[in-house]
């Protein structure tokens, strides 16, 4: 059988599939059923230094070609979230902790203190939610701070530091090679796209913050583009994420340059057991293309 191995910050992994942060990513029990479940490493829904409340409901609904979600970065704080990673259900259990903050030092000092658990092999920085002011799509299209918090957690660490990109930016080549020259070991592209969905016998928008995040289906070409051109300019490992379901969409993410990729909107549906139907749907196709390794379909697309 080919093997589906990859390497991404140092960890080696079965096979390139995660969940993205967000998706079951709160507490110990969730994390050790997604692993259990099938996938190589797991990730925390993003968590500030200190507590945040969020938004008010509706912050989900469910489109035609995807999700649109305004929860508001809902977070107990890194401290909490440190002791319920410190579980042992986790013992085994690669985590890669997801930190967002409104400061480079807030940022700095949630890395800090979620790096101390040893369940948890890197960090992912949310530079790119694109519903919150301050902490999110304001941060991550600017390539200065994006560099200064980048370097900040990556001297309050050890563990690798992975940067989460937004695809609502004019150049995101700018801003990754901003991220990469300050430090970052891998780049996940991408988060969601700023949308909005309008309910019309309400005359309102659906959520009640009005704009939200759109992930699933309608955001996998816009996640590929990136990806492509990603690739093309910057030498740190890419994560792939956006709108795959099923195997040949992580195989376009893979022959776009991706080395690792997360799942999110696919699992609302299909629960963590899509973990296992991917990475045996990912192998058949290897098998039947002729390919033995699974790094032999990165960047192919490029020629």
């Amino acid at each position: 059988m080919p093997s589906l191995e990859t390497e991404l910050v140092g960890l080696r992994l079965k096979h390139p599939f995660m969940n993205a942060s967000g998706f079951y990513g709160i507490t110990a029990p969730l994390l050790r059923r997604v692993y259990e479940a099938g996938a190589s490493a797991v990730l925390t829904k993003s968590t500030s230094l200190r507590p945040v409340a969020g938004y008010d409901n509706p912050t989900m609904v469910e489109l035609a070609v995807g999700y649109l979600n305004a929860i508001g970065l809902s977070s107990p704080g890194a401290e909490e979230l440190a002791k319920e990673l410190s579980s042992p259900l986790l013992s085994g259990v690669p985590v890669i902790a997801s930190i967002f903050g409104s400061s480079p030092e807030e940022m700095a000092a949630a890395g800090a203190l979620l790096a101390q658990v040893p369940c948890v092999k890197a960090l992912e920085i949310n530079l790119s939610c694109p519903h919150v002011r301050g902490v999110g799509l304001e941060v991550g299209s600017d390539p200065d701070l994006v560099a200064e918090i980048t370097h900040r957690v990556k001297a309050a660490v050890r563990v690798p530091v992975i940067v989460k990109l937004s695809p609502n930016v004019a150049d995101i080549v700018e801003i990754a090679a901003a991220a990469e020259k300050a430090g970052a070991d891998a780049l996940t592209a991408v988060n969601t796209l700023k949308a909005l969905a309008v309910h019309p016998e309400l005359k309102r928008p659906l959520l009640s913050h009005a704009y939200g995040g759109l992930s699933g289906p309608a955001l996998k070409p816009v996640a590929l583009r990136c990806v492509y051109e990603l690739y093309e300019h910057v030498k740190v490992p890419i994560i792939g994420c956006g709108g795959i379901e099923g195997p040949l969409d992580a195989v376009e993410f893979l022959l776009c340059g991706a080395r690792a990729l997360q799942v999110g909107s696919a699992l609302a549906k299909r629960g963590p057991g899509l973990f296992s139907e991917l990475a045996q749907g990912l192998a058949s196709y290897m098998e039947r293309e002729g390919f033995r390794d699974i790094g032999e379909l990165v960047g192919l697309a490029h020629g």
